[in-house]
Parts: structure tokens; C-alpha cells; sequence
């Protein structure tokens, strides 16, 4: 089955690392460490190759991936200079797939990447007949059996009220009214949705989270999925929370602070685009610990550090006889090397639910989400029963 990768963001980080990561592996000169699809039981399930991903997407800058690939080599390690050798050719094909995208209420940080941007003078409806040309474009042109849009683009300020946009005919009015409020995401998950496309949004964006899309989703029985992927302090909040409230230790503070210095962290500069991400971040704690505590997420740019982010956490907990006590971790990682793997498993089991006419939200990826739809429950324990589960029902062979 030949799975066509449509990124938004294609030429940022995480979408370079994830195409360059899908190249090596097809090529042999990379394993799939990282990806939750290449361990089992999920590896059980009829999912396709890695091989056959074939990619292309939006974006608004003109760096090529070639060069955004480069930069992760040449900064920290993120990608082997041999590595990369290894696929260059590779990633210059599929640049020329790679389209002018939109940056519609997106923020001035992420407008100021390029001064060409698809939109500014342009309807919310033919921005989105635009892009369902480009998505059926490309599936013609590479002949793949389905097409899977991915939103990996940075941040997106949140809707300030999404609660407008409860229901399809509510989003399909406000396309037609040339709503101001719409942002990209929301255009490009409504652009998949309607021609039968699976969507995952990788991102803290609005995406397909709106009532509205959901019910598109639901009546075209389209897979989708998100939000924010799930890769560094979150997830260790997901691990170590549950350890605090199965031990009825209460904690009385959780303080973390991020440093990153790549793209995504010049984007978190800016108030209105870094509101969406720490609410992603902030709010799974007092769901998993069964009360309201002072859980802080701050998030600096620190432009030296290239790809790498740095997140120092200090909790702040309370035992037996009222004693205080603490516990600080320090996580250090790769940001993109963290979220590529992420990405090609999203893509191949967003695939495989398509392939099997699993349509609406698919709630047994909650655990590749910081605010997983569908889905209350944020122990990371539980959300990876919910995939493995479905790996036990649906393997080859079951």
C-alpha cells in the first residue's frame, strides 16, 4: 500500500527530520528506533512500509529541506552527516513537491517567515479550494493508494472562541462569510476531511478539535486525530503523575521551565502563539491528579541551543504526617529527533484506520498527544493500553 505523507510545515524541522528519518530507513542506512510501530504488539498490525511513505506538503518558506536537514547535522548531531549523504537526492524530490501554504491567523511570528504567503487577499473558500487541488493534485501525480495530511507546522494562537464553530454547519457558514477568526489549520484539516483524507495535527493548533470538523469527520467516516505531540516534559508528567496520586502523595506545586532554540522556539516568543502550547503543556496534571494544584509552564527562546530543548521541572510534594518533600529532573533532548519517529507511526496507523473504514476520532493515539481528542483520561499507562488493545484486536492474524 503506497501512502501518500502530505506535511504542513514541510520544510521546519520535525517535518524534515521525519522525511529524511522515513528515507534512511527505506534505504538501510537508519533503524526505527524511536517508533512505537516497530515494537510490539503494534507492530503486529497490517500496517504499511516505511518504504512506501511517498511525501510532499505546504509551506511558507523557501529553505529547502535539503537545508533545513543540513542545519540539524551541523547543530547537535540530530542528523548524521553519512546519514544524510544518503538521502540528499531524495529530499530534493520531494522539495519539488512541496507548495506554497498558508499562513491565515497564524500569529506575526510565523507570517514574518516569508513575505509569499497564500491568503492575505484571498477567501477562506478559495484558500480551501486551493489546497484540496494541491492535496489531489499530488495523489494523482505519485498514484498512491490514500493520502494522509499531517499538520506539523509551528503554533498557531489560539481561536478565541471555538464554541462558534460547534457544528458543520456553523464552520461551513463561517467559510462562506470569510470568517476572520478561521486560522490555517482549521482550513487545512477541513480540506482533508471533505475529500475523505485522514488528518493528524501534530500541533497545539486549533486543527481539527472544532465541533464542526468533528462532525465532518464523523458523516465522511475520515480517521483524524491530535493535538501537540507528546514528547518531552509532558510526557514525563503523564509517567510521573500517576506515581503521586497512586501513592496519595500530594503535591502542593509543579514547576517546569523550557528552553528550546529552533524554529518552533522563535514562533513561542511571540504571547499569542505560546498561549495555545502552554495550555497544551499545563492542563493534563490536575485531570490525572484529581485536584487543582499550582502547575506553572514557562517557555524561553534560547537561540544557541539549535534543536535542543532543556526542561527543568521542581515538584513540590507533601507526605505522611504533612512532611515536605521534593523532586527535581532535569530533560534534555533532541526536539525533532523526538517528534519524527512520532510522526511515521501516526502516519501508518492514521493509514491503516483509513484502510479499514475507521472513521472520527481515533481515541487509541492518545497517547502520542499532549490533549489527545476524544480522550479524558491522561495517565500515560492507560492511554498505552488503549493502543495496545487495539493492536491485540486488529493484528494480523487475530
Amino acid at each position: 500500500m503506497t501512502v501518500g505523507v502530505w506535511i504542513i510545515g514541510a520544510r521546519g524541522n520535525v517535518a524534515s527530520v521525519s522525511m529524511t528519518g522515513a528515507r534512511a530507513i527505506a534505504r538501510g542506512v537508519a533503524d526505527t528506533t524511536g517508533m512505537v510501530t516497530a515494537r510490539e504488539p503494534v507492530a503486529a498490525l497490517d500496517l504499511p512500509a516505511v518504504d512506501d511513505l511517498v511525501f510532499g506538503g505546504h509551506d511558507i518558506r523557501s529553505q529547502r529541506i535539503e537545508e533545513t536537514a543540513e542545519e540539524m547535522a551541523g547543530h547537535g548531531g540530530v542528523v548524521a552527516p553519512d546519514t544524510l549523504d544518503a538521502v540528499r537526492e531524495d529530499l530534493r524530490e520531494i522539495d519539488e513537491r512541496v507548495e506554497l501554504g498558508t499562513a491565515r491567523r497564524c500569529g506575526e511570528a510565523v507570517e514574518g517567515m516569508s513575505s509569499e504567503t497564500t491568503g492575505e487577499d484571498v477567501s477562506v473558500a478559495d484558500i480551501v479550494e486551493e489546497i484540496r487541488a494541491d492535496y489531489a493534485a499530488f495523489a494523482d501525480s505519485q498514484g498512491v493508494d490514500r493520502l494522509v495530511v499531517v499538520n506539523a507546522a509551528s503554533t498557531e494562537p489560539p481561536i478565541p472562541t471555538p464554541g462558534d464553530y460547534d457544528t458543520l454547519a456553523a464552520f461551513e457558514t463561517a467559510v462562506e462569510r470569510d470568517d476572520p477568526n478561521l486560522p490555517a489549520s482549521a482550513l487545512y484539516a477541513y480540506a482533508a476531511l471533505l475529500d475523505g483524507h485522514p488528518y493528524v495535527n501534530f500541533t497545539p493548533s486549533t486543527g481539527s478539535s472544532l465541533g464542526g470538523l468533528r462532525e465532518l469527520a464523523e458523516r465522511n467516516e475520515v480517521p483524524h486525530m491530535g493535538r501537540d505531540g507528546k514528547t518531552g516534559e509532558t510526557l514525563m508528567k503523564s509517567a510521573l503523575g500517576p506515581m503521586f496520586a497512586g501513592r496519595n502523595l500530594r503535591v502542593l506545586s509543579w514547576e517546569g521551565h523550557n528552553i528550546l532554540g529552533n524554529s518552533d522556539g522563535l514562533v513561542l516568543e511571540d504571547d499569542a502563539n505560546k498561549a495555545g502550547k502552554i495550555e497544551s503543556k499545563g492542563s493534563l496534571l490536575d485531570d490525572i491528579l484529581g485536584y487543582e494544584t499550582h502547575n506553572a509552564v514557562r517557555i524561553d527562546y534560547t537561540p544557541s541551543l539549535g534543536d535542543w530543548k532543556t526542561a527543568w521541572d521542581h515538584v513540590h510534594f507533601e507526605g505522611f504526617l504533612g512532611t515536605e518533600m521534593k523532586m527535581q529532573f532535569t530533560w534534555e533532548g533532541a526536539d525533532s529527533a523526538l517528534a519524527a519517529p512520532l510522526v511515521l507511526d501516526l502516519v501508518r496507523l492514521a493509514a491503516l484506520a483509513d484502510e479499514r473504514g475507521e472513521g472520527g476520532t481515533m481515541s487509541h493515539l492518545a497517547s502520542f498527544f499532549k490533549s489527545p481528542e476524544g480522550v479524558d483520561r491522561h495517565e500515560l499507562s492507560e492511554q498505552f493500553r488503549l493502543l495496545y488493545d487495539y493492536a491485540e484486536r486488529h493484528a494480523e492474524g487475530a
